[in-house]
């Protein structure tokens, strides 16, 4: 049986509707990889519109990573200034539709993911979620 693209979307709201704050969090982190593998396609391809759409999907991805840190923590700081960083490169991999800048973007956020994946890991064995994150309102603060 094979899914609509209705049901697929269906699926992928039920899915985050559900999903824990750190699920959300490793969520945005492959979404963001997904579309830099897009953008990296899409430039190869001299698709200059679909290579535009995945960067700035991947930078909303980013940004929306950036408001939701808790700066309360010391390493919120350093992860926005990596998210600076990753926001850069998109915005130049956008600009002169170059991949090497993708690239450079996706390895720190490859890293920061596998980070978040082994602290989630981490959480689970000790039974506790992760300490530098909250959830207010609608938004979760890391």
């Amino acid at each position: 049986m094979s899914m609509t693209p209705e049901s697929a979307n269906v699926y992928k709201q039920q899915q985050i509707l559900t999903a824990t704050p750190e699920k959300l969090i490793l969520m945005l982190y492959n979404g963001c990889l997904k579309f830099m593998g897009e953008a990296t396609t899409a430039i190869g391809a001299k698709d200059i519109q679909a290579a535009h759409k995945a960067c700035v999907r991947a930078q909303d991805i980013v940004s929306e990573l950036m408001s939701v840190l808790n700066m309360d923590y010391p390493i919120s700081k350093e992860l926005y200034t990596l998210y600076e960083y990753v926001n850069h490169q998109l915005l130049q991999a956008n600009l002169k539709k170059d991949a090497q800048y993708i690239a450079d973007a996706r390895v720190v956020i490859t890293n920061i993911r596998d980070g978040w994946i082994e602290a989630m890991k981490i959480a689970r064995q000790q039974g506790v979620a992760p300490q530098n994150q909250k959830v207010v309102g609608d938004s979760i603060s890391v």
